[in-house]
This record gives C-alpha cells, sequence and structure tokens, in this order.
C-alpha cells in the first residue's frame, strides 16, 4: 500500500505511467471485481471546484493518477513529489507492453474508423466496443447501457473514451453494479492519439508544459473555452489550496488488495444519486 497525496482537493496517487500500467495489468490478470483509473488534469480540477458532487467519481476510483504537467509544476512550486502520468502515456503503453492479440478487450466509446485501426495495428483477436449512446452525462439508462455492455462482455482491460466526467460516471457506476469485472482507464481522447487518428503534441511541447497549446492550435473553436476562460481559474485553485491548512497524506485505496470499499459504497452511491437528479446547473459543460 502506497499513502496518497491530497492536493488542490483530490487524493492523487503519485504514480509514473510505468508504475499505473504495470498496476493495471497486474489487477487485470486477476480479473477481479471491476476497478478504474481516472487521470485528473486542469480541466477535471476547475470543473470538479465548479461542482463538488463529482467528487464521487474520484473517491471511487482504485487510482487517481496525474495527467497534467501543469498539476506536475504547482505540486512542485508546493515542495510536493506528483510525477504527471498522462492518460494518453498509460494507453500507449498497456497496449504496447500489457496487452495481448489474444486478451479480450472493451472500448466504450470512440468511432469505427478508431477501433479498426486498434485492432490491425496491435492485432486484437477480441475487441468489443460499444459505440456508446450520446447525451451520457444527463441520461443514466444510456449510461447503464454501458454498465450492461461491460458487465456482458467480461474483460480484463476496459477503455472508457466518451470524455469526462460521464466515463468516469459510468466507471463508478459499473463498479457499485458488483456484478463487473477487469479494471478500466477513463482514457478520453487517448485511443485517438495512439491511433493517428488525432495528432498529439510533438515530445519536446511535452516535456516543456506546452502540450494544452498543441491542442487549442489544434481544435480553437472546440478548446478556446476550456484553455482561456476555464483553464486559468486553476491558480486560484492553487492559491486558496496554499492558504488552508495542509492536509497530512492518506493511505491509498486498497482495492487491490481487497476489492471491496464498504461504507465507501453507501456515500459515493448517494453523490451519485445527486449527479443523476438532473440538477446539473453548477456543472460546466464539457468542451
Amino acid at each position: 500500500m502506497h499513502l496518497r497525496l491530497p492536493f488542490l482537493g483530490l487524493d492523487f496517487d503519485p504514480l509514473s505511467v510505468d508504475e499505473t500500467a504495470a498496476a493495471m495489468a497486474w489487477r487485470a490478470r486477476k480479473l477481479a471485481p471491476f476497478a478504474y483509473v481516472t487521470t485528473p488534469n486542469v480541466d477535471h480540477m476547475v470543473r470538479l471546484d465548479a461542482a463538488p458532487q463529482l467528487r464521487a467519481v474520484y473517491d471511487g476510483a482504485w487510482l487517481n493518477v496525474c495527467d497534467s504537467r501543469i498539476i506536475e509544476a504547482f505540486a512542485e512550486a508546493s515542495y510536493l513529489t506528483l510525477p504527471a502520468a498522462p492518460g494518453s502515456d498509460i494507453t500507449a503503453r498497456l497496449f504496447a507492453d500489457h496487452i495481448k492479440p489474444y486478451d479480450r478487450v472493451v472500448v466504450i466509446g470512440g468511432s469505427q474508423a478508431v477501433i479498426d485501426a486498434l485492432r490491425t495495428k496491435f492485432g486484437l483477436l477480441d475487441l468489443r466496443w460499444l459505440d456508446a449512446p450520446m447525451g451520457l452525462r444527463e441520461d443514466a439508462e444510456a449510461r447503464a447501457k454501458c454498465v450492461a455492455f461491460i458487465r456482458e462482455n467480461p474483460a480484463p482491460f476496459v477503455f472508457l473514451a466518451v470524455g469526462s466526467p460521464q466515463q468516469e460516471m459510468i466507471a463508478l457506476e459499473a463498479m457499485l453494479s458488483g456484478k463487473c469485472a477487469g479494471v478500466a482507464i477513463c482514457c478520453g481522447a487517448s485511443l485517438e492519439f495512439l491511433t493517428g487518428h488525432v495528432a498529439r503534441a510533438p515530445e519536446w511541447m511535452r516535456t516543456r508544459r506546452l502540450e494544452w497549446l498543441h491542442r487549442l492550435a489544434s481544435e480553437p473553436g472546440r478548446l478556446w473555452r476550456r484553455y482561456l476562460v476555464d483553464g486559468p481559474r486553476i491558480f486560484l485553485i492553487w492559491y486558496r489550496w496554499r492558504s488552508a491548512p495542509y492536509n497530512p497524506l492518506t493511505p491509498a485505496n486498497d482495492m487491490a488488495v481487497s476489492p471491496a470499499l464498504g461504507d465507501t459504497h453507501e456515500h459515493v452511491g448517494a453523490a451519485l444519486s445527486v449527479l443523476g437528479s438532473g440538477d446539473r446547473r453548477s456543472i460546466p459543460p464539457a468542451a
């Protein structure tokens, strides 16, 4: 068991890309009860600050790893070690080093072209795909279809690629159902990057923490608000965190040892009912 790192109002697991991928592969081979990994970045933290009820989806996660080199920089400025472990890199590492052609892989979301490219690139023999319904954030029945697909197609590796926060909501609901297996990663656009359908920032931009600029330049119409209006709120979030009493390190979720969350099920289930109540006035729309 490692210690979780409380930072900016969320408990992170300070793991590297290699450590996260290896931990996921270890759990996947057991085909244990369903667990999931979230990859919070600046967009997640800004949304969580505006809608604290979303914390339930992170409280229920087996691992919360830092997707953002910007958050990594804020942690360094706070004399904390929180390595960036981007979800795109974790996804790429899983396919390159851990997923075998004969492994069953489930993907929720994405397009037919991405799925075909994924199957061809890695020689996957048992790739099961659900073209996810629209309106997942607001539609509990649509999310239930995703959970049913995961339940009916038990797989060691599950990739939830429908955007945040809906992919995390599906993951939490799958876990709470108690009828799903495998380990999932809430991976957003990672499969599009992996298959070359969307160009990722070059390595020099990533190492210099400029990937956000590349994405903004690539899709200004869709992403300008995320990066130029909402994103800068992370400075205020960091300032408030710096001004508050420091929280000690907390024990990591021990689902790797025992998948039972005990009383956590009750409070995340209650919070999930709030998320599904239809009152989403305080939740910013996805970019």
